[in-house]
């Protein structure tokens, strides 16, 4: 194996995480991920990746895991929308530093938060971002951040995508709310504003999209940022997915709203549920162009496929832990 294609994961336990360093793998790349309990990590992250012991929180940490590598992914994420700016800020600021010594390109998952009204309902690498909600202006200073390192010679990819999900992603609205977690369906309960657009974007999907600009890291700008299209669904389009999955005759019936409301005053999550809500709201896709030429194509696996492998792997999980 070339030597140089090392590459480091932050955030591998987590899903995007995860199948990203699954798809370097693929790829033939040497993979090291980034975790706080190494023993943990074993059991529960990519099969194949080197295990590092570090807290990405800590720069020191950081930066001697990423010695010796070309590409650093920082897929860590602050669990359950908690504390963003205390914890997603310095632990990008930790990951710009570690990629800086080791002269290797930092590879960042973008996301649509950034975008307010005035990005319009198809938005490209270039479209104005003025966030309203407060976990937009927070990913707008990481992603400013990013291009100040930039501009101090650090190589960067922002890979911008919609909603996640994926056979290892249950906390995505996909497997925790239209899935039920794994449990059985009576209905399938949808979101969104009849109508809306919605930007989905199945992990596997963009975790080889991220490897194939991996493999090709040194003939990218030093400053690129690439929009992944993914599945762009009008109105029921993710719940009529689970519909056909189900055989069919599932009702499709709408997300409780109300509830969150009710619950919110007394639980952080639901109040940053509401925050988010106007993306069930407003239509929102994410030009591709860019990234086709530059690749040639975007993976993509079949709507229908996706959402049974993802619902596959959630009935596994919960057989599992019934069972453990």
């Amino acid at each position: 194996m070339n030597e140089t294609r090392r590459a480091l994961v932050i955030g591998a336990t987590g899903g995007v995480g995860g199948e990203v360093a699954s798809a370097l793998l693929r790829h033939g790349w040497k993979v090291q991920a980034l975790a706080r309990d190494v023993a943990r990590a074993r059991r529960s992250g990519p099969e194949g990746a080197e295990r590092v012991a570090g807290d990405a929180m800590r720069e020191a940490d950081i930066v001697a895991a990423a010695r010796g590598a070309s590409v650093v992914f920082h897929g860590a994420n602050p669990p359950g929308y908690r504390n963003w700016r205390g914890l997603a800020i310095p632990m990008l600021r930790h990951a710009i530093a570690a990629a800086e010594s080791a002269g290797a390109r930092l590879i960042y998952p973008g996301n649509v938060y950034v975008y307010g009204p005035d990005a319009g309902e198809v938005v490209s690498e270039d479209s104005p971002q003025h966030p309203r909600t407060r976990k937009g202006q927070i990913r707008v200073e990481m992603e400013a951040m990013l291009h100040a390192a930039a501009t101090r010679g650090l190589r960067t990819l922002v890979v911008r995508a919609g909603d996640f999900f994926g056979p290892h992603a249950p906390s995505s609205w996909v497997s925790a709310v239209l899935l039920r977690g794994g449990a059985a369906l009576r209905k399938v309960v949808t979101p969104e504003r009849p109508g809306v657009g919605h930007a989905w974007a199945y992990l596997p999907d963009l975790a080889e999209t991220v490897a194939l600009l991996a493999d090709m890291e040194a003939s990218l700008p030093s400053e690129e940022r690439l929009n992944f299209g993914g599945h762009y669904l009008h109105g029921r389009g993710m719940a009529e997915a689970v519909q056909r999955i189900s055989g069919g005759t599932l009702p499709i019936r709408p997300f409780n709203w109300l509830a969150v409301y009710l619950g919110a005053p007394f639980v952080t999550f639901l109040r940053e549920v509401i925050e988010m809500r106007y993306l069930w709201q407003n239509s929102l896709r994410l030009d591709n162009a860019r990234l086709v030429a530059r690749l040639g194509h975007e993976p993509h696996t079949p709507l229908d496929v996706a959402v049974r492998i993802s619902r596959d792997a959630l009935r596994a999980s919960v057989a599992s832990t019934s069972r453990a």
